[in-house]
């Protein structure tokens, strides 16, 4: 049985497929079912450390990005898209995969393209409430098409949609509540508030969470994900307004969490604020109250729809960052902080929210297609 995975270019699209491998080979697994040989195709591996340790073969095929706005880059990624198409017409040929799975994304269009020709069952995941348009040009051609947001069902053929909630990671399922306090080296009476700004991090929130730093330490801790191009700015901008202020221990800011500081801070953290991309989840998987803020609709289409619907259920309060000030977050932070029955209603909310079964829900279907050509 062979297996392809694409879609990537951000951490929203990658590891959701990471999720969906995890979840093939546990039931392959668990079913005694034929071995499967999986494929991740992709501009890049992204993390070659998770391909690795899930035994996925990378398979490198060019992708381009078609922008909303002009850009002669929009001309140089066209030829990347034929390049990429060539390319993996000729690796599809070569692999012959039982099924394409795909995330969606612009990566994801050449492998879809190839897998149109050959006439490869194609399985796609949409985890935005608004597709992308890759998703929705591919919806017409896949046999089966999984989505995280109910409002996304109106944009696909009825009889192939399923409710399935977005794929988690096994290592971020759960918080690692016991001794998180300690390893983040956390008092046991202070709140932690833990802000996460994306793969890439977001200037805006890191430029408004710094303005506030002051005021935020004098009642809380926070854990500030800034994004590796961020970190040695922000890291000085702290030490420069923290510089008179008897906590500004408790300020910690850092490149980039793995898995284990991500689980241990989001077990200890009394709120999340995050933008909206597939980190909803896993806060709603965590049970935890957050502010969510989008990036602007001229930038990514899908984040603020994605906001609002998670906002929707009472798990989250949304703040648009053209409307983010250090007065407005704080005001907010506190509202959420200072009534508890606020924020076990988030909790209550988010814990309705997610799928915890969905890598396993599409996993399956995947398995399914696949087996049927050995029959």
């Amino acid at each position: 049985m062979k297996i392809l995975l694409t879609g990537g270019g951000t951490g929203g699209h990658f590891y959701p497929v990471i999720a969906v491998a995890q979840s093939l080979r546990k039931i392959i697994h668990e079913e005694k079912l034929i071995d499967a040989t999986i494929y991740y195709m992709a501009p890049s591996p992204y993390d070659e450390k998770l391909l690795f340790e899930n035994s996925i073969i990378y398979k490198y095929c060019a992708a381009g990005k078609m922008r909303n706005y002009f850009s002669i880059l929009n001309i140089i990624d066209t030829f990347k898209t034929a390049f990429g198409i060539l390319k993996a017409t000729l690796d599809i040929f070569t692999i012959f995969p039982d099924v394409v799975f795909s995330k969606g994304g612009y990566v994801s269009f050449p492998v879809l393209f190839a897998a149109r020709i050959f006439g490869i069952p194609v399985v796609i995941h949409e985890s935005d409430s608004k597709p992308g348009r890759v998703s929705l040009w591919s919806s017409a051609f896949a046999k089966r098409i999984a989505i995280s947001y109910p409002q996304a069902a109106a944009y696909f053929p009825k009889d192939k949609v399923a409710m399935t909630g977005n794929p988690i990671r096994k290592e971020l399922m759960t918080t690692r509540a016991e001794g998180s306090r300690e390893y983040w080296n956390l008092d046991e009476m202070t709140p932690l508030i833990l802000i996460l700004g994306g793969s890439q991090g977001s200037k805006k929130i890191n430029e408004v969470l710094v303005d506030t730093l002051p005021k935020l330490v004098e009642n809380y801790y926070v854990i500030h994900q800034t994004g590796k191009d961020n970190i040695n700015d922000v890291t000085h901008m702290g030490n420069v307004v923290l510089n008179e202020s008897l906590h500004r221990d408790r300020y910690k800011p850092r490149a980039y969490l793995n898995d284990l500081d991500m689980r241990s801070a989001a077990g200890a953290a009394s709120l999340i604020i995050s933008r909206a991309g597939s980190t909803i989840f896993e806060i709603a998987a965590w049970k935890k109250p957050s502010i969510i803020i989008p990036i602007p609709e001229e930038v990514s289409h899908d984040q603020r729809s994605n906001a609002f619907s998670y906002a929707s259920t009472g798990a989250c309060s949304v703040i648009e960052e053209t409307n983010l000030t250090s007065n407005i977050l704080f005001s907010e932070i506190n509202r959420i902080l200072m009534n508890p029955e606020i924020a076990e209603m988030m909790s209550r909310a988010s814990e309705k929210f997610v799928h915890l079964d969905a890598a396993d829900t599409i996993a399956r279907e995947i398995i399914n297609i696949a087996v049927s050509h050995y029959k």
